[in-house]
């Protein structure tokens, strides 16, 4: 079904000729009435004619469309916003485009080379884009296009102030994105390449006719469609060619050490660690940039805290924190009742992902099944009251903003398994507060009680952002540690996905944060949408684990301990990566679709069981890839008939292991409902792979590329290898296979 803005009144700047004369032909082409605007100047911004709208007005006429021109300077922004009102009464979209260039080395430019830039591209796209906002609220519908540069974004010599207005735009734009978005205006920002006055001034005449302005419109047209959600998008587009790109950063490094001062000398020697793209984040707004600063403070382990550079120490010296540990250690939080029955027990295994496709889930949310039971880790449920209702403000001691307050890590240890119903009391202690410079850590202990019995213990610990200074220690005995896991590959990887309404349903069981469910509360804090909780995501990782080597025993568990480090979107999927160590199992808990680590440091420990694994799961010497066919059998119980449809084909894989071959599968999904095969094959597969079981867990989790591990002799593929492309359709939790 064809796009079209019928109904729409569109606002073009810049438009009469190259990429704007484009936008606005097409724009009008399907539907939209047009305001064309064009001041008529020259590439450097002099002169003045209404020439270049006009003509393209008349041609939009010709063709039986509606438009109007304008001949107002971009700083004149209400005077363009008011002939669109005054001529067909709203403003839907506008695509600032208007641009000029005055290109001059650095040392040659001058006032006046800087402020015409700055004016026409900067303050420009500003004026206009604020003269048409109130109207866009008003109508909750807006779509705002800005025009960068690859100037902007990558640098190029001449253009220092074309540079730093094009990237500024950007800026503008990100914000907006974040403003508009309860409104439903959304505001993308383009780096187009294309032949115009201004890219003929730098391009060779030859490379100018190639990159026609209508390979660009394409792309404007729909991110300003109202069926486009793409918001806070920067692209670049050319050539018929477009691409969309993201900030990287590195994972960084703590050049701080222990009680001594911060150097530039400490910077030089980790200059390579600080500078390794290696396993990069991609982070998407200021939270997640904040989120590995506030993580570092936040960390408990002893040798990655130290003190600040001296300049710094000095001037902290002189807080005024509110906190005073001699004060606050040892007070005891008012005790905190919790009636419960089966129906918050299965409430909360529904907001931790359980779900009743998976029979194995039945016995969490099915009262009447003979093994009904209640997830270990709704332990920390009867507990959160002492969070959740302010608790830790009325203190002694504790004089602290709770808006600053965030969660940085949770242990829970079950002394026996929980009931499934009943009446249970927590007592909460401060266990200790450290002073971490930029802000303070409290460690609050909480003791969980059927009666006069010792049900679990919860150990919040909780960063107070900008409470510290107040010369308090820095560590604490008493804190339980978070713990790396072991440098191999993981002996097991379960991914599972949220639904959109995930954190709408685990706020049931007592999490009342709005930041979880209100667009707009989420939106004062920097995110795109409400977030989920992260005992949510703590609960999914947790039972991937029962589930995964305790036959979903809720007796096998004794605890688990994680520190929280980015947030999740409900509608993401969860990869819980796990490493067994005897009875204790290392998680690490990542986001799929980005690779973002959103759990670290996290462990589960187990009671003892004479049994093995109920999974098999192999730990150095088996396979793991066994893990992802089991993985793609259960996807055949539950969907094989949609797959027979989607696939129609027979699949052969041929696991190596030292050279040699150590196991064989068949992926049937042409007869029947489909099927899983291990071991020789009756009938014959359409496409065999051949692939050793370490670099097929590589392909699976996205580190090794498929291309590349078949040019590079890794995987080896007979028959008919245009049947690898529907890979995905069966894998496509694991990877871009």
């Amino acid at each position: 079904m064809s796009l079209s803005f019928e109904g729409r009144v569109v606002l073009v700047t810049g438009a009469g000729g190259g990429l704007g004369r484009e936008y606005a032909l097409a724009f009008a082409e399907r539907g939209a009435a047009v305001i064309v605007n064009d001041l008529g100047a020259d590439t450097k911004g002099g002169g003045k004619s209404s020439a270049a709208a006009d003509k393209v007005v008349e041609e939009i006429k010709a063709k039986g469309g509606k438009a109007v021109a304008n001949y107002e300077s971009v700083e004149d922004g209400e005077k363009l916003i008011q002939t669109a009102l005054d001529t067909f009464g709203r403003i839907d979209v506008v695509v600032n485009n208007a641009g000029i260039l005055r290109d001059r080395s650095f040392a040659r430019t001058s006032d006046l080379d800087w402020d015409l830039i700055q004016r026409v591209h900067l303050r420009g796209s500003f004026l206009v884009t604020r003269a048409a906002w109130n109207h866009m609220k008003n109508q909750k519908f807006g779509r705002i296009i800005m025009t960068a540069s690859a100037a902007g974004i990558y640098g190029n010599f001449g253009q220092a102030n074309y540079s730093a207005a094009k990237l500024g735009m950007l800026g503008l734009s990100n914000t907006l994105a974040i403003e508009g978005r309860k409104y439903n205006i959304h505001c993308n920002t383009i780096a187009p390449v294309a032949g115009s006055r201004l890219t003929e001034t730098v391009m060779p005449p030859d490379l100018v006719a190639s990159l026609k302005p209508e390979y660009v419109a394409p792309l404007v047209l729909w991110l300003c469609h109202e069926e486009c959600k793409e918001n806070g998008g920067l692209f670049e587009v050319g050539a018929g060619w477009m691409g969309k790109l993201r900030w990287e950063r590195s994972q960084g490094q703590t050049v701080r050490q222990k009680n001594q001062p911060m150097t530039p000398e400490a910077v030089r020697d980790q200059w390579d660690a600080i500078c390794d793209f290696t396993d990069a984040t991609k982070p998407t707004s200021i939270q997640e940039s904040l989120q590995s600063m506030v993580s570092v403070l936040s960390q408990v382990e002893s040798d990655e805290e130290v003190g600040a550079n001296p300049t710094a120490a000095a001037a902290s010296a002189g807080s005024t924190s509110g906190i005073n540990p001699a004060e606050a250690v040892g007070q005891k939080l008012p005790p905190t009742t919790f009636s419960f029955n089966h129906v918050q027990c299965v409430l909360y295994a529904l907001g931790v992902g359980m779900s009743t496709r998976d029979p194995d889930h039945l016995r969490f949310l099915y009262e009447g099944h003979q093994d009904f039971g209640c997830l270990p880790t709704f332990g920390v449920i009867p507990s959160q009251a002492a969070m959740m209702e302010g608790g830790l403000s009325s203190v002694p001691g504790l004089n602290i903003d709770m808006t600053r307050v965030l969660h940085g890590e949770q242990y829970l240890e079950l002394y026996k398994p929980l009931p499934t119903s009943g009446k249970l009391t927590s007592e909460a202690t401060i266990a200790d507060v450290l002073d971490k410079g930029s802000g303070a850590i409290i460690l609050l202990d909480v003791n969980t009680f059927n009666g006069d019995e010792l049900v679990c213990y919860n150990q919040f610990s909780v960063f107070v952002v900008g409470a510290g200074g107040f010369g308090g220690k820095r560590t604490s005995e008493k804190a339980k540690a978070a713990l790396p896991p072991p440098n191999r590959a993981p002996d097991a990887v379960v991914i599972d996905s949220t639904t959109r309404d995930q954190a709408a349903l685990y706020r049931l069981s007592g999490d009342w944060n709005p930041l979880h469910i209100d667009p707009d509360f989420a939106a004062m804090g920097g995110f795109k949408a409400p977030i989920l909780h992260g005992l949510c995501s703590f609960g999914f990782a947790a039972r991937h684990v029962l589930k995964q080597f305790a036959d979903n025993d809720p007796a096998r568990f004794k605890a688990i301990k994680v520190r929280f480090v980015k947030p999740v979107m409900p509608g993401q999927s969860l990869q819980t990566e796990m490493w067994k160590e005897g009875n204790r199992i290392h998680i690490q808990c990542k986001v799929k679709e980005t690779d973002a680590v959103v759990l670290a440091g996290a462990y589960v420990d187990l009671h003892g069981s004479s049994e093995a694994s109920p999974e098999n799961v192999p730990q150095g010497g088996g396979l793991q890839s066994e893990l992802v066919f089991a993985e793609i059998g259960r996807r055949i119980k539950d969907s094989g008939s949609e797959l027979v449809k989607k696939v129609n084909a027979v699949f052969g894989w041929e696991i190596t292991k030292g050279g040699e071959s150590s196991a064989q599968w068949t992926i049937d999904l042409k007869n029947g409902t489909g099927s899983l095969h291990k071991g020789p094959y009756s009938g014959k597969a359409d496409v065999t792979f051949t692939v050793a079981d370490e670099d097929f867990m590589e392909v699976v989790q996205g580190k090794l590329n498929p291309q590349k591990a078949f040019f590079s002799g890794k995987l080896k593929v007979r028959g008919n290898i245009m049947l690898s492309q529907k890979l995905e359709v069966i894998l496509k939790d694991y990877a871009k296979l």
